[in-house]
């Protein structure tokens, strides 16, 4: 009530009132209007519990209906009958056996006992006093709860200032500024969850109360107001709130049309709520998950009981707004709010750890319907093996659990074969970036592919492992869509030992793979030894993790003499098909053509 009372007192303050008298004339109004309703519900009880004798003949006439339903006696009469039956003859099974008759007891010279005293306890006379407190006993618990509820909502509007400051010494004294944010991000989203539930379950009990008005329900404000109400209680709020009106439809109605109205009305209002209204604008103010919902529900009713069941949603809002912003209780917002415990190059490396293509490959489907798969493989498969290379290079991943993330993500690969990639991966950007062409907008303007790169004309060569190789067969896979022909070859195959077997025929490009340049040492040696036998080739070497901000490596990667330098797939495939459409001019620089230094 505090939070929720807070901007009346502090719009109050705005207009000169002072503090005391604004936060007396709000927890007044507040109060008041609290027992206002409960006054109109009382009200309108009093009213139905007056009308309930006249409905005593339809709910006998219900109750006979549904006793014959079904023939020979109806299906409850003969349950009924079987379960008597079952009954006696367990009765008669554990009946106590009487005695069979004992031989008569030898006389005795003893006198018999004497009979047993008759003893009666009266209770003293009730004084005046011990009357007063029966009666007035539980009636004054409930208002000794609410004086004390008042006195605390008093004293915490009156000492909010000082409350925060506490709690900001408390927890962030050493950083004002996050705390200061915690507080703010708190308020605002309870007071935006508070408001939105207020105003959506008015406006439920509005609806409903007008409709059981239509339908002609007796007491259709009572049901209204007794629907809003409840819907704050989560999960079980609204069914214990449409018990009732049904419970009374049975009542009043000889027939059952009015139930069916009735439970009809609610289902439809129930859902449109429920699954549309209410995800919609309580995903926006919460910021909780699905699961969080139910586990803090849980929690906090087993805690507190029923008023830990109404207090569960602001209590876990709070929880969660703390872990987002106090690094102490980050678990917290991980564990309980929405967003998602890991990016998505994580999931992506958590699956190939795993082995899971297909879950890989279903994530991947998302993110596919708003962007092209060069995007996807860019900025979420190259990343996760980055996080893969920083495993190798600690030592964490041995032969056999880098060999089954290469399997692993060439399955991917081979998953996302059919996905059509759009004409911007690899046309567009070829016929917008070079040449003298460069003019030219979209694909319809772009010469043809020639006819000798439509064959094997590319050479994707994995720089030093598994994990470079897992990258170029999916440069190779862009290449295939592109209409260039491309395959892969490991790092052993162009080894010094096996340089010399390596087939040549057609090749026209090669573009080496590294998720890692490292100190561009192989990189520089590798390139020496395909001019050797590739003289008359093109070298593209792309480092896909390699920043083109990373100035302290430039002169390094410059001295590996690759005639071009790229950093995502994206640019390979646009620089291979310049080359493939004829577009580039036979240089022997280096240009290092990564999308931050285009220009």
């Amino acid at each position: 009530m505090s939070f929720v009372l807070g901007p009346l007192v502090a719009g109050l303050r705005r207009t000169h009132l002072g503090r005391v008298p604004s936060v007396i004339a709000v927890v007044l109004l507040a109060f008041l209007a609290i027992v206002s309703l409960a006054t109109l519900i009382g009200t309108q009880l009093t009213e139905l519990a007056g009308q309930l004798p006249r409905y005593q003949y339809n709910i006998i006439q219900k109750i006979q209906s549904v006793k014959g339903l079904g023939a020979g006696g109806g299906v409850f009469s003969r349950t009924s009958e079987l379960l008597n039956q079952l009954g006696s003859e367990l009765a008669k099974s554990t009946a106590p056996v009487e005695p069979t008759a004992k031989p008569a007891a030898p006389k005795s010279n003893t006198p018999p006992a004497p009979p047993p005293l008759l003893v009666e306890i009266h209770e003293p006379a009730a004084t005046p006093i011990a009357i007063i407190l029966n009666v007035m006993g539980p009636l004054l618990q409930p208002f000794a709860k609410a004086g004390i509820v008042i006195v605390f909502v008093i004293f915490f509007l009156l000492q909010r200032e000082q409350l925060r400051d506490r709690f900001i010494r408390l927890v962030g004294a050493g950083d004002l500024r996050h705390t200061s944010e915690a507080l703010d991000d708190a308020f605002r989203r309870l007071g935006r969850y508070l408001l939105t539930q207020t105003v959506i379950n008015a406006t439920f009990g509005l609806i409903f109360g007008a409709g059981l008005w239509l339908i002609g329900l007796p007491n259709p404000i009572l049901w209204g107001a007794l629907v809003t109400l409840l819907r704050f209680v989560p999960y079980i709020g609204s069914a214990i709130a449409a018990f009732f009106p049904a419970a009374l439809a049975v009542a009043v109605d000889p027939g059952w049309s009015t139930l069916l109205w009735t439970a009809g009305l609610f289902l439809i209002v129930e859902t449109i709520t429920g699954q549309i209204i209410e995800p919609f604008y309580y995903g926006q103010s919460t910021g909780l998950s699905a699961v969080a919902v139910v586990v803090a529900t849980t929690f906090w009713t087993w805690l507190w009981g029923p008023i830990g069941l109404l207090l569960s949603m602001p209590l876990t809002l709070c929880l969660v707004v703390l872990g987002r912003h106090v690094a102490a209780l980050e678990f917290l917002d991980i564990l309980l709010g929405d967003e998602p415990a890991l990016a998505a190059e994580e999931k992506f490396y958590q699956r190939m750890l795993a082995g899971d293509s297909s879950e890989a490959a279903y994530q991947a489907e998302a993110f596919l319907k708003l962007n092209p798969l060069s995007a996807y493989y860019d900025e979420i498969a190259i990343e996760g093996l980055r996080l893969a290379q920083l495993d190798v290079n600690r030592g964490e991943l041995d032969h056999d659990r880098r060999v089954l993330i290469k399997d692993t993500v060439d399955a991917v690969v081979d998953d996302l074969s059919d996905h059509a990639s759009p004409p911007a991966d690899t046309d567009q950007d070829a016929a917008g970036d070079g040449g003298e062409d460069g003019g030219n907008d979209g694909a319809a303007a772009s010469p043809a592919i020639a006819a000798e790169w439509k064959r094997c004309a590319v050479l994707c060569v994995a720089g030093r492992g598994s994990l470079d190789e897992a990258v170029a067969g999916m440069l190779v896979q862009l290449l295939t869509k592109a209409g260039i022909g491309a395959r892969v070859v490991p790092n052993t195959a162009v080894s010094t030992t096996n340089l010399a077997q390596l087939d040549a025929t057609g090749i026209r490009m090669v573009c080496l793979s590294y998720l890692e340049p490292g100190d561009f040492t192989n990189a520089r040696y590798l390139v020496r030894r395909l001019r050797r036998r590739l003289p008359d080739a093109r070298i593209v070497a792309g480092f896909w993790t390699w920043s083109a901000a990373d100035a302290h490596g430039r002169e390094a990667l410059e001295n590996t003499t690759a005639d071009e330098v790229v950093t995502s797939l994206q640019r390979a495939v646009a620089v291979i098909s310049e080359a493939a459409k004829g577009l580039v001019r036979r240089e022997q620089t280096v240009r290092i053509a990564a999308p931050e230094t285009a220009d």
